[in-house]
C-alpha cells in the first residue's frame, strides 16, 4: 500500500500538515476489498477559516510574482508526477477503483493541465478602451479574483482537482481545495503535497478534507473566496449555486450529464460499436459524459445490437489492480445498492437485459437493456454505474427529439459517413461539447469543457478559464483635464 495514504492522511493548512480537530474520522477504504487505508480527522468550521485567512494572507504577494516566475512551479509539480507516476498509479487504483487504464487516462490529462496552466499564468491580456472624454485612457485590467474555493468529485479525483486548482493559481489566485470524502488523498492530500515539493509558497494551496455532517454550508459562505469551482452532481450544484448566488459569489457547476451517442445509419458499425462500449464503461460507467443512451438508427438496430452485446460480454471484471481488467468496483456500496435498483426498475417496467448484471459487494458487472418505454424516468437521469441503454430510432429528427428529451446537456456524439451531416446533427444538439465519429468522453486543456440545462454553469479550460479565475478592473487616466458642471 502507498506510503501517500499513511503520511498524507491529514489536513494541509498555511503550509502545515496538521490533524483535524473535530470528533469523527473519516474512514478511506479501498472499494474492490475493502481494506481500511486510512482514517482522517476531519477538518471543522475553524479549520475552513483557517484555510481560508491563510489563503487571503498569502495571495497578494503571490498575485505581484511575476507570472514567468510563477509558472516555474507548474513546471516543477509535471515532473514530480512523472517521477512519482508508478506510486500515484497504486493510489488511484487503491482509494478509486480505477483500472490500469483510468488510472493512465487521468495522470495523461493531469499532466496535459498541468502543461497549460505553465501558459496560463500568461494569458490575461487587459486592453485600452476608446473614452468620449478628450484626454481620457480607459485601461481595463483582468486581475485575480483572489481566493478561490475548489470542490472536486470522486470519480476523476485527482484530475479534476487539479483542473480548478492549477488554472486559478497560475492566474495569481490563492486556492482552499476540498476533496471528495471517498477520495480524500487522491483528491485532495496529493494535490497539495505535489505543489509543496514544487516549491509553491505556503497559504496559497489549502486542503480541508471534511464532510457537510459536520461544516454545512460553511465552505461555500465564507466570506474571503470569491467563486467557488463545483464538480459533482446537479443537486448538489443546485444547492452550491444558491448559496452562492446569496452570497454574491460566482459558481463554476461542472454538473452530472445523460449523454446520448446517436449511431445514423450510415455509420462504420464495427468502430461505432468500440466507441459506444468505451463511452459507456470507462471506468465502470462513473463519467458525467459517459453515453447513458446508445441511440441506433432502427435500419442498423440487429447488427449493432449483437455487436455490443459480444463486445460487452468480454469487458473483465474484477481486482482493478490486474492490468487486463476492465470493470473495476463503483465507489461505494450505496452505488452499487442504487444501480441494482436501477436495472430491477427498468425490467419491472417492461425493459429487457440482453446482459444482466450481477453485484458482489462494490462490483458490478455489465448491463444492456432493451425495450425500456419512452417514458422511463431512467431514460431522462444520470446512471452513474455500468448500464446501458440502447433506442432504437427511425431518422434524424427523431433520434434529435429523443437525444434533447432530457434535463441534461453535457456531452454525446454522433457516428455518420458524412462528416458534415454529423456537424449539422451535432448544432441541433442541446449540449456543451458533441463529437463527431468519437466517444463522448473527452478532455482537453484549451477547448471550453462545460454543459448547457442541468449539466452545469460556466466553463473551464483555455481561456474560459482565465474568465473563471479572473475579474474585469477599470482605470481610467486622464491626462488632461476633465469640465465639472459645478
Amino acid at each position: 500500500m502507498s506510503s501517500y495514504f499513511t503520511d498524507l492522511a491529514q489536513q494541509y493548512i498555511d503550509g502545515e500538515w496538521r490533524p483535524g480537530t473535530g470528533s469523527w474520522d473519516i474512514i478511506d477504504f479501498n472499494p474492490y476489498d475493502g481494506e481500511k487505508l486510512a482514517s482522517i480527522t476531519i477538518a471543522t468550521v475553524d479549520e475552513v477559516d483557517d484555510a481560508y485567512r491563510a489563503a487571503e494572507r498569502a495571495q497578494k504577494a503571490w498575485a505581484a510574482t511575476n507570472p514567468y516566475a510563477r509558472r516555474g512551479v507548474f513546471e516543477r509539480a509535471l515532473r514530480i508526477i512523472e517521477e512519482r507516476e508508478a506510486e500515484i498509479t497504486e493510489l488511484i487504483i487503491a482509494e478509486i477503483g480505477g483500472t490500469h487504464t483510468k488510472a493512465g487516462f487521468e495522470l495523461h490529462l493531469a499532466k496535459e493541465f498541468l502543461r497549460e496552466s505553465v501558459q496560463w499564468a500568461l494569458r490575461p491580456e487587459g486592453k485600452i478602451v476608446p473614452s468620449p472624454v478628450d484626454g481620457k485612457e480607459n485601461r481595463v485590467y483582468k486581475v485575480p479574483v483572489g481566493v478561490v474555493g475548489v470542490i472536486s468529485p470522486f470519480n476523476f479525483p485527482f484530475l479534476l482537482s487539479i483542473k480548478s486548482v492549477a488554472p486559478a493559481l497560475a492566474l495569481g489566485n490563492a486556492v482552499v481545495l476540498k476533496p471528495h470524502q471517498n477520495t480524500p488523498i487522491a483528491g485532495g492530500s496529493l494535490v497539495a503535497k505535489v505543489f509543496e515539493d514544487a516549491g509553491l509558497p505556503a497559504g496559497l494551496l489549502n486542503v480541508v478534507i471534511t464532510d457537510i455532517a459536520e461544516i454545512g454550508d460553511a465552505f461555500i459562505e465564507h466570506p474571503v473566496p470569491k467563486v467557488i469551482s463545483f464538480t459533482g452532481s446537479d443537486k448538489v450544484g443546485r444547492h452550491v449555486a444558491t448559496v452562492c448566488a446569496a452570497n454574491f459569489k460566482r459558481s463554476i457547476l461542472e454538473l452530472g450529464g445523460n449523454s446520448a451517442l446517436v449511431v445514423l445509419e450510415d455509420a462504420d458499425i464495427d468502430y461505432a460499436v468500440d466507441a459506444a462500449v468505451f463511452s459507456r464503461y470507462v471506468h465502470q460507467g462513473q463519467v458525467c459524459m459517459a453515453a447513458n443512451r446508445v441511440l441506433v438508427d432502427r435500419s442498423i438496430e440487429a447488427e449493432f445490437t449483437e455487436k455490443f452485446v459480444a463486445k460487452v460480454k468480454t469487458l473483465k471484471v474484477g481486482d482493478p489492480s490486474d492490468p487486463t481488467t476492465v470493470i473495476g468496483p463503483v465507489i461505494n456500496s450505496s452505488q452499487a445498492d442504487a444501480l441494482t435498483g436501477v436495472v430491477d426498475q427498468a425490467i419491472a417496467e417492461g425493459a429487457t437485459a440482453l446482459v444482466h448484471g450481477t453485484t458482489t459487494d462494490n462490483l458490478v458487472s455489465p448491463t444492456v437493456l432493451i425495450g425500456l418505454p419512452a417514458e422511463s424516468a431512467l431514460f431522462r437521469q444520470e446512471i452513474f454505474g455500468p448500464i446501458a441503454v440502447l433506442v432504437p430510432f427511425d431518422g434524424e429528427e427523431e433520434a434529435v427529439r429523443i437525444a434533447n428529451d432530457t434535463p441534461y446537456g453535457l456531452s454525446g456524439a454522433v457516428h455518420t459517413a458524412d462528416v458534415e451531416r454529423g456537424v449539422a446533427f451535432a448544432k441541433q444538439i442541446d449540449t456543451g461539447m458533441f463529437h463527431v465519429n468519437d466517444g463522448t468522453v473527452h478532455d482537453e486543456p484549451i477547448v471550453a469543457f462545460g454543459g448547457e440545462k442541468n449539466s452545469g454553469i460556466g466553463r473551464l479550460n483555455g481561456d474560459a478559464v482565465v474568465d473563471a479565475f479572473t475579474t474585469m478592473k477599470w482605470i481610467s487616466v486622464q491626462h488632461g483635464r476633465s469640465l465639472f458642471p459645478f
